[in-house]
């Protein structure tokens, strides 16, 4: 009986409260996440609405003074009661802490604002806690595999980044502004925790950073995006990272068996090329052209690094070349093309390169052992052949024709270089010839033959009539036409046929 008389009288204690003896806390909103509860010696940033129990009545208000209220947690700064309420609360956590008096300003009250004995309420909202032994954060959401450098203090670096406060506000973004932020590390641009935050990242590495205020923007803030006593959290995206002192990086891909003529100063060359960031965003291409880059080597014609990179190259080799701004297009950039200091990433296949000295390369495969008769000029000659790029690449051949190709040798009814290629040779011979294109087609191309094209060709001589062929002589009886040569040529074929001959006779 006494048991439950007992119970009755403790159940019946609400309907008839004495005094608070101690801080009741009502946690009445709870973040769905919380990594850190406040701890004594803990420092603490955040919001209050202050009340009298007795009528609700405020005496107080941080949002009125449109500032956090900012202390330490246990130190003495705060009354007792806050002291007690604000332990084990979470930032953007909500809780109403009611205070008796002997735990607030007592029998006493002060300043007139709050009376003697008065029980207070503070809805409190946490913005932000820290603590003096807290160091930089750093959590790596993504690192490319293959990272071969990572930043260092006195890089150039250029992120994107989204800062926000602990509450989840956000204070910046250069996303937003829809460029990247660019900086050297190790030379008080930044805050020192950013500065910290940023060593040894990789190109393409994404990173949470979570700074305290004493390694940020302290006492002061920042304008008026970051308060006063802000921890700070940057979501950082690296796009690039280069070294004043970089020079021109070359990753040789493939180089063709048997190379025995590199790229000299001075040389034209023609390479196809793929042209991206760091991050591997494409920003232009020879390809989407279907065109080669020409252009002379160590002349000044292409940025200094790729003045650099071009020389000692094969044709048909494949080279990776990373050129820093400061050997590309620098802090201005390209507009709409290249941001302000990027570094740059070409992917480069030579097509073909000559010098404007170069003479006709002949090279014979095969020669018949007797060979008695070379062809010379005059000599009416037969032959197969077969014309390419120098990366392979077909462009014509006898082989699609029923008869082989004939000319005249002399007569300017084929390019210099083959005219060259073509004189000295014995029936059954065969032979390689290369042919510069200002012995070819030139800067102005023909047909399938692109501008400024080394051409290869592979000639059998089929058959060699010398000179004029006896018993014919051809006579114009009046003064002759300018040019003579398309005139006689009656079916536009570009060899003057006997029977040609004979139907101008005729006509005569």
């Amino acid at each position: 009986m006494f048991v439950l008389l007992l119970v009755l009288q403790v159940l019946s204690v609400p309907c008839a409260p004495g005094p608070l003896q101690d801080v009741v806390v009502d946690r009445y909103h709870m973040p769905t996440y919380c990594p850190r509860e406040v701890e004594t010696e803990d420092f603490v940033r955040y919001h209050f609405n202050g009340t009298f129990h007795v009528d609700g009545k405020k005496f107080d208000s941080s949002h009125d003074r449109a500032k956090a209220y900012i202390s330490q947690v246990g130190s003495g700064r705060l009354i007792a009661g806050m002291d007690r309420g604000l332990v084990g609360m979470c930032v953007n956590e909500r809780r109403r802490i009611t205070v008796p008096p002997h735990l607030a300003y007592g029998s006493v009250g002060t300043g007139g604002v709050i009376p003697p004995d008065a029980v207070l309420v503070y809805d409190v909202l946490l913005l932000d806690l820290w603590n003096t032994a807290d160091r930089v954060q750093i959590r790596t959401l993504h690192r490319p595999q293959g990272c071969n450098r990572t930043t260092a203090v006195s890089d150039f670096v250029r992120y994107h980044y989204n800062g926000t406060l602990l509450t989840g506000e956000v204070f910046g973004s250069s996303h937003s502004k829809n460029m990247t932020y660019d900086t050297y590390l190790g030379q008080d641009y930044l805050n020192k925790g950013m500065e910290e935050g940023l060593l040894g990242m990789c190109v393409g590495e994404r990173r949470v950073i979570i700074i305290p205020p004493f390694l940020a923007y302290g006492e002061t803030g920042l304008g008026s995006q970051i308060p006063p006593q802000a921890s700070l959290i940057y979501e950082v995206l690296l796009v690039d990272v280069f070294n004043p002192k970089d020079d021109v990086t070359i990753e040789v891909k493939e180089r063709p068996v048997g190379c025995t003529r590199t790229t000299v100063s001075g040389d034209y060359v023609r390479y196809h090329y793929n042209g991206t960031f760091q991050d591997g965003t494409l920003f232009d291409s020879s390809y989407w052209r279907n065109s080669t880059y020409n252009t002379y080597v160590g002349e000044g014609y292409v940025i200094k690094g790729m003045d650099k990179a071009l020389v000692g190259l094969c044709m048909g080799e494949r080279r990776r070349v990373i050129v820093p701004p400061h050997l590309a297009y620098g802090e201005n950039g390209v507009s709409g093309l290249i941001p302000s200091s990027a570094v740059l990433v070409f992917d480069i296949i030579v097509v073909d390169f000559h010098n404007p000295k170069d003479p006709v390369e002949i090279r014979s495969r095969h020669k018949p052992q007797e060979c008695h008769t070379i062809s010379e000029a005059d000599d009416l000659l037969q032959y197969r052949y077969n014309c390419s790029l120098m990366d392979g690449t077909l462009l014509y051949s006898s082989d699609h024709s029923e008869t082989p190709s004939v000319t005249t040798l002399g007569a300017d009814q084929v390019i210099h270089g083959l005219e060259q290629g073509l004189s000295g040779m014995c029936v059954g011979e065969r032979r390689e010839v290369v042919v510069p294109p200002h012995f070819a087609h030139g800067e102005n191309g023909a047909g399938s033959v692109p501008s400024n094209a080394v051409l290869l060709f592979q000639l059998e001589l089929i058959d060699l009539q010398k000179g004029v062929p006896p018993g014919f002589m051809f006579v114009w009886l009046e003064d002759s036409p300018e040019p003579l040569f398309p005139s006689m040529d009656l079916n536009n074929d570009r060899v003057v046929q006997l029977q040609e001959v004979w139907r101008n006779e005729a006509d005569l």
